[in-house]
C-alpha cells in the first residue's frame, strides 16, 4: 500500500514538472513566432497534447499494440529538443539585451523550431538504423593462448516493445550473424511488456548463430512486467539465461567461464532473483578466466570482489539523448565504453535499441564485438 502511494506521488510530480516545462515553452516561444490566431491555437494544442502524452511513455504496457505508440514516442523526443532550443534562445536573447542588435525575438523563435525539427529527424535516423559495430579489445591476465582473440558479440537494451518490433530485431540479428562470433551475450532489457504481447516479436533471437550459443541476463525492465515468465520465454527463443550461475565453455582445449546475474533491482520484485555475483562465481574453478554478464554497471564492485576478469553491462544507453547524458553519468558508475573496477574490466554498452523516444543524439546505438587478448 505504501509503495502504491509513493508510486502515484512520483507520477504526479512527473506530470506537474512536465506541465510546467510545457508552459515555459509556450510562454517564451509562441509570442515570438507571431502566428495568426489559427496557428497559435494549433501550436498551443500541440503543446497541451504533448504535456498530456509525455508521461504515458512510462506506461509501456499500455502503449504496446496501440497506434498511439509512435506519435507519443516521437513527440516525447521532440519535446526534449524543443525545451533545450527554447532555453538556448532565452540565453541568446539575454545576451542580446546588452548589445546594439536588431530585435531577435521572431527569427530566434523560428530558428528554435527549425533546430528542433532538424535534430529530431537526425536523432530518429540514428536510433532506427541498424547499429554500428564497435570493436573492443580487452586484455585478460593469464588468458590461455587458445582463448586469444575469443570474440563475444554483445547486445544490450533491445527494448522490444511499442516501437521496436520483429523486423527491426531481425535486421540486428542478421548483422550479428555476419560477425562470426564465438558467443553472443545479451545484457538485459530485452523487452518492454508482457510475454503474451511480445513473444512473437522476439522470435528472431532464435536465429542468432555463434560457436557457443547465446547467453543472457535480465534487466530492470523485465521486472516491470513478468520477469520469471520472460526468463522462460527467452529460453524458448534459444537464449541461455543465467540467474546467479555460470557455465564453462571449452574452446580449442581451453576453458572460459561465462556467468550472469539478474538486475540489481531484481530482488525487490522476485526474491529468488536477488543479484549475487559471489553465488554466480562459486562453482568456477580458480584458474579459469571469468566473464560476468550484469545489466547495470553499478554491479561492478560486487563483481570485482567475486574475482571476475570482465563485466559486460548496458542499462545507461550512454544517456541516449544529450544533454540527459549528464544525468545518466551521475546515476551510473560507468556511462559507456571500457572502464576499470579494481583489477576487473567493465565494458558498458550504449545499447542496441532505445527506450521511450525512438531517437538517439550524441549516444549512438551499438553492436559490440569484444575480443579477449592476453595481457602483457
Amino acid at each position: 500500500m505504501v509503495q502504491t502511494v509513493r508510486h502515484h506521488r512520483f507520477f504526479l510530480r512527473i506530470r506537474l514538472i512536465v506541465l510546467l516545462l510545457h508552459l515555459y515553452i509556450g510562454i517564451r516561444l509562441l509570442p515570438g513566432l507571431m502566428l495568426p490566431m489559427w496557428g497559435a491555437i494549433l501550436a498551443s494544442a500541440y503543446l497541451a497534447l504533448s504535456a498530456i502524452s509525455l508521461p504515458l511513455v512510462m506506461r509501456v504496457n499500455w502503449l504496446n499494440d496501440r497506434w498511439l505508440a509512435w506519435p507519443i514516442a516521437v513527440m516525447t523526443g521532440a519535446f526534449s529538443f524543443l525545451l533545450w532550443s527554447t532555453v538556448l534562445r532565452d540565453l541568446v536573447l539575454l545576451v542580446a539585451l546588452a548589445l546594439p542588435v536588431a530585435n531577435l525575438s521572431a527569427p530566434s523563435a523560428w530558428i528554435a523550431i527549425g533546430t528542433t525539427l532538424a535534430l529530431s529527424a537526425w536523432s530518429l535516423y540514428q536510433a532506427r538504423r541498424v547499429p554500428r559495430v564497435v570493436e573492443v579489445s580487452v586484455p585478460i591476465a593469464q588468458l590461455a593462448r587458445e582463448l586469444e582473440g575469443f570474440s563475444i558479440v554483445q547486445l544490450s537494451d533491445l527494448h522490444v516493445g511499442p516501437t521496436i518490433k520483429r523486423g527491426h530485431l531481425a535486421a540486428i540479428v542478421r548483422r550479428v550473424n555476419s560477425l562470426d562470433a564465438d558467443m553472443v551475450a545479451i545484457t538485459g532489457d530485452m523487452t518492454d511488456g508482457r510475454v503474451n504481447e511480445l513473444e512473437a516479436e522476439i522470435a528472431p533471437l532464435a536465429e542468432l548463430t555463434s560457436r557457443h550459443g547465446t547467453f543472457g541476463v535480465t534487466g530492470n525492465h523485465e521486472y516491470y512486467s513478468e520477469a520469471e515468465a520472460w526468463v522462460e520465454a527467452f529460453r524458448r527463443a534459444g537464449v541461455k539465461m543465467l540467474v546467479n550461475e555460470a557455465t564453462l565453455l571449452e574452446h580449442h582445449g581451453a576453458t572460459l567461464a561465462i556467468a550472469g546475474v539478474p538486475d540489481l533491482s531484481a530482488g525487490y520484485y522476485v526474491a529468488a532473483h536477488r543479484s549475487d555475483p559471489a553465488a554466480a562465481a562459486a562453482a568456477i574453478p580458480e584458474a579459469v578466466p571469468r566473464v560476468l554478464l550484469a545489466h547495470q554497471p553499478n554491479s561492478a564492485p560486487a563483481a570485482a570482489k567475486a574475482g571476475f576478469d570482465l563485466q559486460l553491462s548496458g542499462h545507461t544507453h550512454g544517456g541516449q539523448i544529450w544533454p540527459w547524458t549528464v544525468l545518466a553519468r551521475r546515476a551510473n558508475r560507468f556511462l559507456a565504453g571500457l572502464g576499470r573496477e579494481e583489477q576487473m574490466w567493465v565494458y558498458t554498452s550504449r545499447g542496441t535499441g532505445y527506450w521511450g523516444p525512438p531517437m538517439r543524439f550524441g549516444a549512438p546505438a551499438e553492436i559490440t564485438r569484444i575480443r579477449l587478448r592476453r595481457a602483457d
